[in-house]
């Protein structure tokens, strides 16, 4: 997950972090060496992360990590899609659009450059629901629900879950997540274009509500007020609240919502 950021111009140099945040990162904070980086679409960036640092790293599906920025101990927020132990590596799906300094990290990413980062740590918790192999029991379908700083976190799932994940995204543009998603293997998930006035988010309550039926539990995720909005709509409907997490990532003006 991130919160959404705006692409700064790449001929731009970054300030490096002065001696005492330089030690507090070395104490704090794992170093990875940045081993590969692919751009999916204007907004979307794979990043492969590499170091002996992140082997036997005790990281679950749905876990975050926080990666350094700018000069002092600010970080941003990542889920990561895979974590291999043994060659000590880690893939990002990083959203860059909005205004923030985590594009502008993201959109000047090269192969070989260092990064810092704390974690990985819980971040939304689905302990309760089950282990990742039963999650919800046998044959209990999970529907994630989010925009496009969730995507990441439905390839984790996909991966342990296979076909008993469900997604709906509400995303600005659908050719572009369209084409993301394929990419890394959720060609299937229903996506719901916004609108300014929020009118798309019935489109999306009603998308939800194919899967209510079936005994389906659901995550929430993105942005609050959508979240909010679908949390009600569902309960409404008679959906348990056992049957519902949810996790902010970002809201319009605010940020460390993670």
């Amino acid at each position: 997950m991130e919160s959404p950021d705006a692409l700064i111009g790449a001929g731009e140099l970054e300030p490096q972090p002065g001696r005492v945040a330089q030690t507090l990162r070395r104490w704090l904070m794992r170093t990875a060496r940045v081993a590969a980086v692919e751009s999916l679409s204007p907004y979307f960036r794979r990043v492969r992360l590499e170091g002996e640092e992140l082997v036997d790293a005790a990281w679950e599906q749905g876990q975050k990590i926080q990666v350094a920025m700018g000069t002092g101990l600010s970080a941003r927020t990542y889920t990561p899609i895979s974590w291999d132990n043994d060659r000590g590596a880690t893939d990002l799906l990083i959203f860059t659009h909005g205004d923030g300094p985590g594009s502008r990290w993201a959109s000047r990413l090269r192969a070989g450059a260092a990064c810092q980062f704390m974690g990985p740590r819980r971040s939304l918790d689905l302990v309760g629901f089950g282990t990742p192999l039963t999650l919800f029991g046998f044959g209990t379908p999970l529907t994630l629900f989010g925009d496009e700083t969730s995507f990441a976190l439905a390839v984790s799932l996909r991966a342990t879950l296979g076909g008993g994940l469900n997604s709906v995204f509400e995303v600005s543009d659908k050719v572009e997540a369209q084409s993301v998603l394929d990419a890394v293997g959720l060609g299937g998930a229903a996506l719901v274009e916004r609108r300014p006035d929020d009118g798309h988010l019935e489109a999306a309550t009603a998308a939800l509500w194919r899967f209510a039926d079936h005994g389906a539990r659901f995550v929430l995720t993105g942005k609050a007020q959508s979240i909010q909005q679908a949390n009600r709509a569902l309960r409404a409907g008679g959906v348990a609240p056992s049957r519902i997490k949810a996790k902010a990532y970002w809201a319009p003006g605010k940020t460390g919502l993670d």
